[in-house]
């Protein structure tokens, strides 16, 4: 086996990655040309391109010992999935020769029956497409099974429906492109070809030993306890933040690394979180397909390496009350085919002008489309952490931080924005607008969606979801705010006051999203319903967007979703909710009746009958008979309330409406779970610890 310790990064890196660079080695400089301006839409992939293609990647693939390849594709299930087919094909004399074809590359044929399609067909309608997406690399995986070939595709059904997330990503990046080049335009940008946006999300996972993850039913069947009441010590000292990493996490963080390396992933930053066993991983930015991929990529990566080196990565939003959760922050820019960011403040009037005029649309947006935001962060595990003291509360605001907001305010007051250059350039003028620092403002870890420099952090999305909705969201958010700017400028006779007009009435119509203070205080709550922002506290109520009027012809406008597919995933995603939750219910009662009733009847009677074999020898013990009784009493509620939680449940789960269910299992069965957990979680500070048939917080959070 290769020791990739002994390889240097430069030779590693991107070594299982079919990327362009390979490629530019592998294939002709003609087919190479070709591939290249597909990428960048200016040609259509034909047959012949794909055949010269698919013959360089399988001889690539089989030289690194590759046997089968796969369409890599994005279901609604939140996850990725595969179908593995070999490259032989038999010949007429009994033996095989080694074949991948220009139309194998293209299209692949999966079963479509069982994915979650929220009655865009029938059960029995199972065929459906995967379609090679040109924007990301094909990688290989490596693992106990061999090597396979992984493409990355969009997944459609048999009527061209989009089955997927990256069919609605890819048409959002294009709606988004289309609108700010045509800002670009009108701003006299003649260079620019296409407007990318860009991303680079980190992930935050927690450790665990893998032995007590296997003693916990919760954690496997859930990803998240259940049961579990706070140690002594918790991240209340900070000791952990930043602090040195523990050799053992070390050495799974170099083998994550090298296997991110290998596959094309530039993984840059890791560090110890704020929660005892908690990390974080983050990459370098890259273009959003790619960084979609790459991410779902770093999810199994985290839970494959963890579990050769005996741990467990749980990327579920809260697994443990009491602690921090896990967020994703992703982190979102545009960028211009020719090098420039348009979120970077610049050094003169005419690039200040553009930067204030994409910051303004972003504002815009993000007011407009607050519940659609909301709703792409929208899941039941999420719902355990937005609003708690490690992540944004449930409502969308945007932080600038004080000088930039300053500038913006002085905007919409009329006290700046009067100056025009001798040469006609485009400019807000250099007294009206001084050069802004790239820094213009502090970090601000309590926004939603913050300003950080030249990009957007996006806190809110969840540690365990593909990114690829909430961008997708942002994306066509945002094109539809340009496209209202482009309009504007299009026809404008003095381009210099339409600017100046379009920032000063779009920031004066949409400030109240903007936030620059600590968004955990109940004070910010109470002013965020003075100011009319949207607080929406669960998922069930936050995905009804999808379905609103607004939300649908948003969507059809830039052709990212049609009705139909706007409902079927408000179907989907309820469904997946309420699933969950279901399960998380079973779980809970499971555990209450099989393993902490039983239990703590054990102990309350080992309590008694050691009173009494005491008592017996004239020793009154007054402190274990009133332990008994206590536990007695604690015993009977939490049985009293498991009772409870089976009826609402059982209730719920009658319900054939996919919404009055989802409704159900938020407002009934959530309640009633919390209710037993109290008693558990009670019952666990009492009942001896040798006779707790659960590892406790201390093991899973200070044990590695």
């Amino acid at each position: 086996m290769v020791d990739f310790t002994k390889i240097p990064i430069t030779e590693l890196f991107g070594s299982n990655c079919f990327s362009n660079a390979v490629m530019y080695k592998r294939l002709p400089k003609n087919i190479y040309k070709a591939i290249v301006a597909v990428q960048n839409e200016e040609q259509e992939l034909t047959l012949e391109v794909a055949e010269v293609v698919a013959a360089a990647m399988r001889d690539w693939a089989i030289s690194k010992g590759a046997s089968h390849y796969t369409h890599w594709f994005h279901p609604l299930t939140g996850l990725t999935a595969e179908k593995h087919d070999a490259f032989i094909a038999p010949t007429s004399d009994g033996q095989i020769i080694m074949e991948f074809s220009g139309k194998e590359l293209i299209k692949g044929e999966p079963d479509a029956s069982s994915f979650p399609s929220g009655g865009l067909r029938a059960t029995f309608e199972a065929r459906g497409y995967t379609a090679w997406d040109v924007t990301s690399p094909a990688f290989l995986k490596q693992d106990a099974t061999g090597t396979t070939l992984c493409i990355p595709t969009a997944f459609i059904s048999y009527y061209g429906q989009a089955l997927d997330k990256k069919v609605p990503l890819l048409k959002s990046i294009e709606a988004l492109n289309k609108q700010a080049i045509r800002v670009l335009r009108a701003l006299g940008n003649e260079t620019a070809k296409r407007v990318i946006p860009t991303v680079g999300p980190e992930q935050e996972y927690f450790l665990i030993d893998r032995e007590y993850y296997n003693k916990r039913p919760d954690l496997i069947l859930t990803g998240r306890t259940v049961f579990g009441s706070m140690p002594a010590k918790g991240q209340e000292l900070e000791d952990h933040y930043f602090g040195a990493i523990k050799e053992r996490v070390a050495d799974f963080m170099r083998e994550l690394n090298t296997e991110l390396w290998k596959v094309g992933i530039a993984a840059k930053t890791q560090h110890n979180e704020v929660a005892p066993n908690q990390f974080e991983i983050a990459p370098v930015f890259a273009t959003t397909t790619i960084a979609v991929d790459a991410n779902q990529l770093v999810m199994e990566t985290l839970k494959n390496v963890a579990r050769r080196k005996g741990m467990e990565a749980l990327l579920h939003e809260k697994p443990f009350a009491g602690v921090n959760g896990s967020g994703k922050h992703n982190n979102w820019s545009l960028a211009t085919d020719d090098g420039t960011n348009l979120f970077e403040p610049g050094a003169n009037p005419e690039s200040n002008a553009r930067f204030l005029l994409f910051a303004t649309a972003v504002v815009e947006a993000i007011d407009r489309y607050a519940l659609l935001i909301r709703a792409s962060a929208a899941t039941a595990a999420n719902d355990h952490r937005l609003g708690a003291n490690e992540a944004p509360p449930a409502i969308v605001s945007i932080f600038f931080g004080g000088p930039l907001t300053e500038l913006f305010e002085d905007i919409a007051t009329g006290k700046s924005l009067h100056h025009t250059d001798s040469n006609g350039t485009i400019g807000l003028g250099v007294t009206s607008l001084p050069s802004l620092p790239k820094d213009v403002s502090d970090r601000n870890r309590t926004s939603p969606f913050a300003f950080t420099g030249n990009k957007f952090e996006f806190r809110m999305v969840g540690s365990s979801q593909s990114i690829a909705t909430p961008n997708t969201y942002l994306n066509t958010a945002v094109a539809q705010v340009l496209s209202e700017f482009a309009d504007k400028l299009e026809h404008a006779q003095d381009k210099n006051q339409a600017i100046q007009a379009i920032i000063k009435e779009s920031y004066s119509a949409h400030r109240r999203v903007v936030f620059n203070g600590n968004g955990y205080t109940d004070e910010w709550v109470k002013e965020a319903e003075i100011r009319g922002l949207p607080n929406v506290r669960n998922a069930v109520d936050a995905l009804a967007v999808l379905v609103q009027e607004e939300t649908i012809k948003l969507f059809e406008t830039h052709k990212v979703l049609t009705r139909e597919e706007s409902e079927s995933r408000y179907h989907i995603y309820l469904e997946k909710y309420a699933r969950q939750v279901n399960i998380e219910a079973g779980v809970t009662v499971d555990l209450a009746q099989r393993y902490i009733f039983p239990a703590a009847t054990r102990y309350a009677k080992n309590l008694a009958k050691s009173a009494s074999a005491l008592s017996g020898l004239g020793v009154k013990n007054t402190a274990q008979v009133e332990q008994a009784k206590h536990i007695a009493e604690l015993t009977a509620e939490l049985f009293k309330k498991t009772e409870e939680l089976s009826q609402v449940l059982t209730k719920a789960q009658d319900i054939e409406n996919v919404i009055e269910r989802a409704k159900a299992y938020c407002t009934t069965v959530c309640p009633a779970m919390n209710a037993v957990r109290s008693q558990g979680d009670a019952l666990e500070k009492l009942v001896a610890k040798d006779l707790w048939p659960l590892p406790g917080y201390d093991e899973l959070l200070f044990k590695l």
